[in-house]
């Protein structure tokens, strides 16, 4: 056996001990995974995805997450959250993460504490121990369980096995919540999270991939799959996309020419001096 099976086996096992489980899912590939791992583990009837709607949730992911579950055979229940509401989280500071995650988390424990439910899993690994991730202190606080982690599965795994088990998310765009797309001290609010969710609509429909919408204040910067930097020298597509981004209210429309990459929010932060939040 080769040592991503024996992460496999040992997620298995994690899952078994819990018998049931329900899972903080959002339709990426982690979740998705875990979900599916989940079912075939447990039983569909043993396992129940949670999907979080807000405005910080990107629109044109929701039917895509629905549909991954419905195909794995797990019934989705859909919650509500509030995390814009909070004055603490619109003031996006460097634990905003933290905020949303103790949001969401509350609300599934809402659900779950009179059913049979007993365990709240999420889809962490252990790639994300080497980011910068607020919200693990939620995590903590809930007895959120991550088995992902605990099986020391990285991404790389998780994509291996997705495609392994014939997931169509196993190349799936990594998907992150709309709130990371504003450097920490810019105020979040409803419409600028519609801002940014209607770029990176109008950029998905181009044909882009690996999509971040960067805003700060009237401007955006814009992240895409490296491969496809190139494909901005036309000038047909590169006049759509500033004619689409000044339409929703951008004053400066850049490229970044270095591309997607995770964690660009956080290059020019000094994490260990800025972060006052919740040790």
């Amino acid at each position: 056996m080769n040592p991503s099976q024996d992460k496999l086996t040992a997620l298995r096992s994690i899952l078994k001990e819990m018998g049931n489980v329900v899972v903080a899912y959002s339709g990426g590939v982690d979740s998705a995974f875990l979900l599916k791992v989940a079912a075939d583990t447990l039983g569909p009837e043993n396992v129940k995805a949670v999907l979080a709607v807000s405005p910080t949730y990107p629109s044109r992911e929701y039917e895509r997450a629905v549909n991954t579950a419905s195909l794995i055979g797990v019934k989705v229940d859909i919650i509500h959250t509030k995390e814009v509401d909070d004055p603490k989280f619109r003031n996006n500071p460097i634990d905003r993460c933290y905020f949303c995650k103790h949001e969401l988390f509350t609300k599934i424990a809402e659900m779950i504490d009179s059913g049979k439910f007993r365990n709240m899993v999420d889809g962490s690994n252990m790639d994300d121990l080497n980011d910068h991730r607020p919200g693990k202190k939620a995590l903590q606080e809930k007895n959120v369980r991550s088995p992902l982690r605990e099986a020391g599965l990285t991404k790389n795994d998780i994509r291996t096995y997705s495609r392994e088990l014939g997931l169509s998310t196993w190349n799936k765009d990594a998907l992150a919540c709309l709130s990371s797309r504003f450097p920490y001290g810019e105020t979040i609010d409803l419409k600028k999270l519609q801002m940014v969710d209607a770029a990176e609509n109008f950029l998905s429909d181009s044909g882009f991939k690996q999509i971040r919408a960067r805003h700060e204040k009237n401007s955006i910067r814009i992240e895409i799959s490296p491969s496809q930097i190139k494909l901005i020298a036309d000038d047909e597509l590169r006049l759509s996309i500033v004619a689409k981004m000044k339409e929703l209210g951008y004053h400066y429309i850049s490229i970044d020419l270095e591309g997607y990459r995770q964690g660009s929010l956080n290059e020019q932060v000094d994490l260990k001096i800025a972060f006052t939040g919740p040790q």
